[in-house]
């Protein structure tokens, strides 16, 4: 593929600590966007940093490189070389008893975050998550949503954001339209939501809307019957008329992971199926070759609104110095220690 040419929709993950030559090959020939890392992925700073450099000499360009990074149960950087970060429903719970200090200290640790990825090369990390979860709801989201209050998530979420941006690293607001009445796991299974339109509106909708200006989103395979039966991955309408009109999305649009179960189909027919919904990139995460191919095979380049989205998103982006002091703050704030 000529260098001037865009790069595949696509955003791949690896297979282990450093690349295959089988991977090597494969990722030059298919030049995807940018790539993802995971637990399995990560071992010690200098390894990641290694591996980093390794994924985008396989491209010849300074492609983004994804991780999940929240806090709590979904942190892929964990000790003993980085430090446990607080799943979000701590911050949710330090609002109840001083809202700013929350914000505050939402944004810090996001920051911080931002600090851990940047300093290993990575630069977008996909959060804060966005979703309103409800009673009875599997607990795939749980903790890692700020709370139940829709207005106090799109706060929480909004500082998360600004604290990445602030540090270098791009967010990635998920998972839009919202994943919080989701019964079951959209890892195993497809989840339904029977809830009408006006509700959906006012309250899982809600953050986006808040955050439409965020420079990445991750949708949610989760079927709304208010809209479609389909999953809005790979919903039209619910992109077109949800997420791009409802909610005023401006993001770069990324699937959550092609590989999950919630989403039926050969690997070149969910490529197909999400593109044409209207996702710009499509994100595979296991590393396996033969998926990948799959993908590959169906794959396209970036289309020239993707193209303008992304540009829009890394001009967000904007790097100041961390001030010092910032993690001993943290923690005082976090402990009810100190003061705000």
């Amino acid at each position: 593929m000529p260098k001037n040419s865009p790069p595949s929709a696509v955003i791949y993950g690896c297979a282990g600590l450093t690349l295959s030559d089988e991977e090597k090959r494969f990722f030059a020939a298919a030049d995807p966007l940018g790539f993802i890392l995971f637990s399995r992925n990560v071992d010690n700073p200098q390894q990641v940093r290694r591996l980093v450099d390794e994924l985008r000499a396989t491209v010849g360009r300074r492609a983004p490189v994804l991780i999940d990074q929240e806090g709590g149960r979904v942190q892929r950087l964990k000790p003993p070389h980085w430090r446990k970060r607080p799943p979000m429903v701590v911050f949710g719970r330090l609002a109840a008893r001083d809202l700013p200090l929350a914000r505050r200290a939402a944004g810090l640790n996001a920051r911080l975050m931002a600090a851990d990825l940047a300093e290993l090369g990575i630069d977008v990390d996909c959060a804060p998550l966005l979703d309103v979860p409800v009673p009875g709801a599997h607990d795939i989201i749980g903790d890692r949503a700020f709370g139940h209050d829709p207005m106090l998530v799109a706060d929480l979420g909004r500082a998360v954001m600004d604290g990445l941006l602030d540090g270098g690293v791009m967010p990635v607001i998920k998972h839009v339209p919202g994943h919080g009445r989701a019964l079951v796991d959209s890892h195993l299974d497809l989840p339904v939501v029977n809830t009408d339109a006006a509700t959906l509106a006012g309250q899982d909708f809600m953050p986006f809307r808040c955050l439409r200006d965020a420079p990445w989103a991750m949708t949610a395979h989760v079927v709304y019957k208010a809209y479609d039966e389909k999953p809005a991955t790979t919903s039209r309408r619910v992109i077109e008329e949800v997420i791009r009109g409802v909610i005023g999305c401006e993001a770069l649009l990324l699937s959550d992971d092609l590989s999950m179960k919630a989403l039926k189909g050969d690997f070149g027919d969910r490529t197909v199926a999400s593109l044409d919904a209207g996702c710009d990139v499509v994100l595979h995460c296991n590393g396996a070759m033969d998926e990948m191919r799959a993908i590959d095979a169906a794959m396209r380049p970036l289309d020239e609104a993707a193209e303008e989205r992304l540009a829009r998103a890394d001009a967000m982006l904007r790097s100041r110095p961390l001030e010092d002091g910032a993690q001993e703050r943290l923690d005082g704030w976090l402990s009810g220690g100190a003061e705000a």
